[in-house]
Formats: structure tokens, C-alpha cells, sequence
């Protein structure tokens, strides 16, 4: 049984200018990362239309690059499918991004993340029923489970874990976001290899 999310909508004011992202060796990275993920279930779509998972990388000390919003039905993206989020503000719920596609409904989340810790170069969101369960069952940080995604109570409450947590990269659940996982660290190889062996620790059990 599929269980519907209220995922994929945007609940920040975005503001968004056209325009076009830098392609790099990192956001190459990202994409294959991306392609891996969507071929393991890790990002896709509900059965009800409904998009999930999103990735992103740090361009400089207050950018990032993140994939466009309700991308998620797309196997391999293409460079206008990715937003520049230049700047945003928990404060005022606001984002501003540069591309053809509003950025990620997400934004304001991995946003906390880079700016809860400088070290940090890459963030990834996927959705996965067993490896969500598995790690609110071991004890793994999550956020509280009344925090809704995409909020600002999720950016306050991503930004507290963030700075309790010593050492990259980190895995951590959504408890508010049924099924939602981030995983961030200082690269895309990094975080993808440690989301992919948790994810495959329990097709193995």
C-alpha cells in the first residue's frame, strides 16, 4: 500500500528570475547521484502525481544549486531543470532563485542545512519506507515528529540538529515528513555512499 505525502508543494514564497545554472564537475556528481537514487526507488512519484526527493550542492558560502520543483518523474535531469538558490530567509519564509523552474519545495530545509554548518557541500532527500522506519527504530537523529516539511519550524528544528551533530556526513529522518530522509556531508560521493549503504543494509535484512 502506497502511503500519499503531502510532498512536492511549495509552502514558502518563492521568487524566482530566469535564467540558468553553472554546470560543474560537482553538479555532474549530483546528477549521476540523482540517477542512482530514482533507479533505486529513492526518488520518483506517487501514484497519486505527487513528486519526491530532491538534491543539492554548494556553490559558495550562502548558494546553492538544487534540483527544480516536481522534477521527481524524470530519470536523468538536464541543466534547466536545476535552480540557483541565491539567497533566503527562515525569517520571511522566503526563497529566491534563479532558473526556468522554481527551486525544490525543499529549499528552505537543505538552506538551514548549509547554514548550520559551513562544512557541509551537499544534501540529499529521498523517501523510503523501511529505511525510515529503520532509522527512527535504531535512534538515528530526526527531526520532532509535529515539525511539518518545507516550514520554517522544519528550517529551525533541521538547523538545532545540524549544529548537535559532530562529524559528516549525516543521515537523519523527517519524523514530521512520513517516509522523508536527509542525508548531507561535505561532498555528493561521500553522501551518496552513506545513504546507498544504509539503504542497501535493508534490502539486505
Amino acid at each position: 500500500m502506497n502511503t500519499y505525502v503531502d510532498d512536492g508543494y511549495i509552502k514558502y514564497t518563492s521568487k524566482r528570475c530566469d535564467g540558468s545554472v553553472v554546470w560543474s564537475e560537482d553538479l555532474e556528481a549530483l546528477n549521476r547521484s540523482r540517477t542512482n537514487l530514482f533507479d533505486l526507488g529513492l526518488i520518483g512519484v506517487y501514484a497519486n502525481g505527487v513528486g519526491f526527493g530532491n538534491l543539492s550542492v554548494r556553490t559558495d558560502e550562502h548558494q546553492f544549486v538544487i534540483t527544480g520543483s516536481a522534477t521527481g518523474a524524470s530519470r536523468v535531469l538536464q541543466r534547466e531543470q536545476f535552480s540557483l538558490v541565491e539567497s533566503f530567509s527562515v525569517e520571511r519564509n522566503t526563497v529566491r532563485s534563479r532558473g526556468p523552474l522554481h527551486a525544490s519545495s525543499e529549499s528552505m530545509t537543505h538552506g538551514a542545512i548549509y547554514q548550520g554548518n559551513p562544512a557541509v557541500g551537499c544534501v540529499i532527500h529521498v523517501h523510503n519506507r523501511l529505511l525510515f522506519d529503520r532509522l527512527l527504530r535504531q535512534g538515528y537523529p530526526a527531526t520532532p515528529a509535529d515539525v511539518p516539511y518545507g516550514t520554517p519550524a522544519m528550517a529551525y528544528a533541521v538547523q538545532r540538529l545540524v549544529r548537535a551533530q559532530h562529524g559528516l556526513p549525516v543521515v537523519f529522518a523527517m519524523a514530521g515528513h512520513d517516509e522523508g530522509i536527509i542525508a548531507y556531508g561535505a561532498d555528493v560521493q561521500s553522501v551518496h555512499a552513506q545513504l546507498h549503504g544504509l539503504f542497501q543494509g535493508t534490502q539486505d535484512s
